[in-house]
């Protein structure tokens, strides 16, 4: 069994992310092929306070080297005020071959960094004829600060990001983390939501957010939605955009803004395409100018067991972790 720490696993992603980008991809052609399998992740919620959750995702990732494995990760909002980390947990990789576990990695940085990396892959892939140079992020945690790093990275035009957080000390902490680590950045802090939401046609939203609260009017005819937190915009702003998903039958499911939708439409045939669908498509995929398309993906298992896989490679190659002989 090798063991991998946050910090070990942070230190071998850290020159990574392009290969990040390259797996994250590789995850979504392959399901999108057939080649992966994907039970419904399992929810454990409390009755005391149902923000709380803890989520269980197996999964299976075919291809040249095959992983299965399964992602442990607990979701606590409150933790923030605490001076904690909202997210946390394990990713445990099995041997395909005889099921033994192989591997038990943190999971903070690499479900942050996959989540973004989604991010980047869609809004590079959805494209507008005008090209976007500028990105609002709405929530100013950890996830909003991975999807710029791969947001600039996929898409070097951008060079100008807009925050806002209803926290206004957080958002200004992030927007000078930004200025560190993005130089050359251009970083604004809006004043209230409708000023981040309508200052691009690019907009992150990854909030706590537990029931929708946006109608999508403050949104730029043209806008690309990244709706990573899943419960922020209305299901008649669903109904009345163009939608991508990740997994339709995924994503419809624990009340995400998709899943109520499609409960209101009796149907989900306002979902327009998967990810995976358009990034195998012969021509590029071209986001309506006049209306908002949203990016809401539920956030599949392959796509840790595809990042953990690059973290073990890396950790063998370069000696890196604690190996417990003696764990079978």
């Amino acid at each position: 069994m090798l063991i991998l720490g946050n910090e070990q696993v942070r230190s071998l992603l850290s020159d990574a992310d392009d290969e990040v980008l390259a797996a994250v991809r590789a995850a979504y052609v392959e399901h999108e092929r057939g080649r992966t399998a994907l039970p419904h992740s399992v929810f454990l919620r409390f009755p005391e306070e149902q923000r709380n959750r803890i989520i269980a995702l197996p999964a299976y990732l075919g291809g040249d080297d095959p992983v299965t494995g399964v992602k442990w990760i607990s979701s606590f909002p409150g933790n923030v005020a605490a001076g904690q980390p909202r997210a946390s947990g394990v990713i445990v990789l099995n041997s395909v071959h005889t099921g033994v576990p192989e591997a038990l990695l943190n999971a903070a940085v690499i479900s942050a960094r996959r989540t973004a990396a989604s991010a980047a892959l869609a809004a590079a892939t959805i494209r507008s004829v005008v090209p976007d140079t500028g990105i609002a992020l709405v929530g100013c945690g950890v996830i909003n600060g991975e999807v710029l790093r791969f947001v600039t990275r996929a898409m070097p035009l951008v060079d100008t990001v807009t925050l806002f957080d209803t926290d206004l000390a957080r958002a200004e902490a992030f927007a000078a983390d930004c200025a560190h680590r993005h130089p050359g950045l251009k970083v604004e802090v809006a004043a209230d939501i409708a000023t981040a939401l309508g200052a691009h046609r690019l907009v992150s939203l990854a909030t706590t957010a537990v029931t929708p609260h946006l109608d999508g009017g403050q949104l730029r005819p043209g806008t690309l939605v990244l709706h990573l937190s899943l419960r922020d915009l209305t299901a008649a702003t669903v109904l009345a955009s163009a939608n991508i998903v990740d997994d339709v039958d995924h994503v419809c499911r624990a009340s995400t803004s998709v899943h109520l939708a499609a409960e209101q439409a009796g149907h989900t045939r306002f979902v327009s395409a998967s990810l995976g669908a358009l990034l195998l498509a012969d021509e590029p995929y071209r986001r309506d100018e006049r209306g908002l398309t949203l990016f809401s993906p539920f956030g599949l298992g392959i796509l840790d067991l595809a990042v953990s896989n690059l973290v073990r490679r890396r950790a063998l190659a370069r000696g890196v972790g604690t190996e417990l002989a003696d764990f079978t």
